[in-house]
């Protein structure tokens, strides 16, 4: 507990413990959230890592990210759950499952690191409540995802108690209250068979929202204002009661280094044009099927336009194949590639095995498209980072993404969706040249690019001084102002 007491001899003041669990997608927001919570606040922050089945990726990233000198990495014991997990068990079920026995120790944890006076999870540490409610501590949800997500946690209860049969079945769009319609084909991997695991995990984090003393999402007014309104005024969600809701976003990396081995695709793209270049890149754990890494490759060379390609190795099993183990998996393009491709895009296509600098990339003034999984963090990470407006190809894979390429396509108008993809089913090289053809060089790509620029300007402003977002994070009584008092319970 070395780690923990380095961190209990810090200088009294706020502390507050943040609780994020495994993978990417839920240690980079946290970790911005903690960073700020800090140069900002004057906080003091523990930030606790679930080691247990940890990538490589997110190791690395830890490692290697620069902290203020007030957060502290305080890794928690790893937790044998060899019996537990399986190969076949979905994605979300194992997050939940290798999350609740990584926080056995947390009570433990919290009490050694001192007076702790708030403790901040993510969606898949619920457990957690449990724990701080026998310790006094408040606890806050941080929803990584879109508020729309939020929202419709917050309804699936209700859905759960009321609809009879499978939602996928449903005659009609889901209607969260006061929010746009949800068509069942866009509805969350998770919630589209009520009978396995992965809803009832889903289920049971989503009805312990309401615990929470507020919740923080990774978002902002003027890109969600319709599920933030909803959430605030709509009888629904006033008779929950739901909590606070707090829009902080967009929190997502500003730097991340880079290593002479990776530089060398930006001293690629310093040569390229300007708005040239296509960024293929579907996210730390998602992979395409044998034929659709095809299909894909084929349809980039047809394009005939420039690209950068963050390329896995494919697999039949999962849409999410190297959620886990992202960074640590063996990955040569050479030997799962059409040979013939390779050679064709000399010159015109660089290929980046697992992993890119994603943030220097989008933000290069020769990046002119981003093809996407459609993660929230790489949306709001095409939308900000990308100076110059970056329109963007969505092509959802797992969880939520379907929704969210629906919330890009259709509510903010800055993408465009290959036929066929959001069903499932293999999109053809001609249907994949025709939508880089269309965001690239033609009209709709203009109008696209100009309305990213637009919800660029209102994301940075909402973080400046005086931004929504800002006072959200940085005024106080969104985190109790306890320094005087040292009473948890003790509100404004």
């Amino acid at each position: 507990m070395a780690e923990v007491a380095e961190a209990k001899s810090a200088p009294r003041k706020m502390h507050v413990a943040v609780l994020p669990s495994p993978g990417m997608g839920h240690i980079v927001p946290l970790l911005e959230f903690s960073k700020r919570l800090v140069t900002h606040n004057g906080f003091h922050v523990s930030f606790l890592v679930i080691t247990t089945g940890a990538s490589t990726a997110q190791t690395q990233f830890l490692q290697s990210s620069i902290l203020p000198s007030d957060l502290r990495i305080v890794n928690l014991p790893p937790a044998d759950v060899s019996k537990i997990i399986t190969e076949d068990m979905g994605m979300l079920t194992r997050l939940s499952v290798i999350s609740q026995e990584s926080i056995w120790c947390l009570g433990s944890v919290l009490r050694e690191l001192g007076r702790v006076n708030a403790l901040v999870i993510d969606l898949f540490c619920t457990g957690a409540f449990d724990v701080c409610e026998k310790l006094d501590i408040p606890v806050y949800s941080f929803c990584t995802p879109s508020a729309s997500f939020l929202a419709f946690s917050l309804y699936l209860p209700k859905m759960d108690r009321d609809v009879k049969g499978e939602f996928v079945e449903l005659p009609h769009p889901v209607q969260v209250p006061g929010c746009n319609p949800i068509r069942t084909e866009d509805l969350l991997d998770q919630v589209r068979n009520r009978k396995i695991d992965e809803y009832k995990w889903y289920l049971l984090h989503a009805s312990r929202l309401p615990k929470a003393a507020a919740i923080f999402v990774n978002s902002w007014e003027h890109l969600e204002p319709v599920p933030l309104r909803a959430m605030r005024k709509n009888r629904f969600f006033l008779q929950i009661p739901t909590p606070p809701v707090h829009p902080i976003g967009p929190l997502i990396k500003l730097h991340e280094p880079v290593s002479s081995e990776n530089s060398y695709c930006l001293d690629w793209l310093d040569k390229q044009p300007l708005n040239s270049v296509l960024f293929v890149s579907l996210g730390s754990g998602g992979t395409l099927s044998c034929q659709q890494l095809t299909e894909l490759a084929r349809g980039l060379e047809l394009s005939q336009h420039r690209f950068i390609w963050v390329v896995r190795k494919p697999t039949d099993a999962s849409a999410s194949g190297t959620f886990f183990n992202v960074g640590g998996e063996e990955n040569d393009p050479m030997s799962y590639l059409p040979e013939s491709f390779v050679k064709n895009i000399e010159g015109i296509g660089l290929l980046l095995p697992s992993w890119a600098p994603q943030v220097s990339v989008l933000s290069h003034p020769s990046t002119g498209g981003f093809l996407t999984h459609c993660g929230w963090n790489s949306l709001m990470e095409g939308i900000v980072h990308g100076n110059h407006g970056v329109p963007m190809i969505a092509w959802p894979l797992y969880a939520e993404q379907r929704m969210n390429a629906a919330f890009l396509t259709e509510e903010l108008r800055v993408a465009a969706v290959p036929v066929g993809c959001e069903g499932g089913g293999v999109v053809g090289r001609e249907e994949i040249e025709r939508v880089i053809r269309l965001v690239m060089e033609g009209e709709d790509g203009k109008v696209m690019r100009r309305r990213v620029k637009e919800l660029r300007e209102s994301g940075v402003q909402a973080l400046e001084t005086g931004g929504g977002s800002f006072e959200r994070i940085f005024v106080r009584k969104n985190i109790h102002q306890l320094e005087t008092t040292g009473d948890p319970n003790v509100k404004d």
